[in-house]
């Protein structure tokens, strides 16, 4: 098997870079929470996967699986022609997300409140 192919960064040699890289690729809003969803489930299809990820509409789902898979995260395996029908399923460098994902988790469920209105995280402590 072939090694996979290192991904494009724009601030290699500084020292914080790996950072920065490794939280762009967690950046928008729904892809932890799709991986963490493919980690829990193994392969899904496009509508199981909607239904997982409670909230997200198609077009939202469809824009983050095509950058996971641009990002090599993801695979898209077409299942059958007719009916059309995909599966999603986590590459081997998804796969190495999973403590990453899992940190995210634990540690939003150890300091995160209910939320409050509407609007972004806000009127915690860290807020005053």
């Amino acid at each position: 098997m072939a090694a996979e192919r290192k991904l494009g960064i724009h601030c290699a040699g500084e020292e914080w870079c790996p950072i920065q890289a490794t939280a762009k690729l967690f950046c928008k809003k729904w892809q932890p929470v799709i991986i963490h969803r493919l980690l829990e489930n193994g392969s899904m299809g496009f509508n199981e996967l909607k239904e997982a990820v409670d909230g997200i509409s198609s077009k939202v789902l469809s824009d983050n699986l095509d950058d996971l898979e641009e990002h090599t995260l993801v695979d898209r395996d077409v299942v059958s022609e007719k009916p059309f029908r995909v599966a999603y399923s986590l590459t081997p460098r998804g796969e190495s997300t999973e403590t990453i994902v899992r940190e995210m988790h634990a540690w939003g469920t150890e300091n995160l409140t209910e939320p409050i209105g509407d609007g972004p995280i806000g009127g915690g402590p860290l807020d005053e």
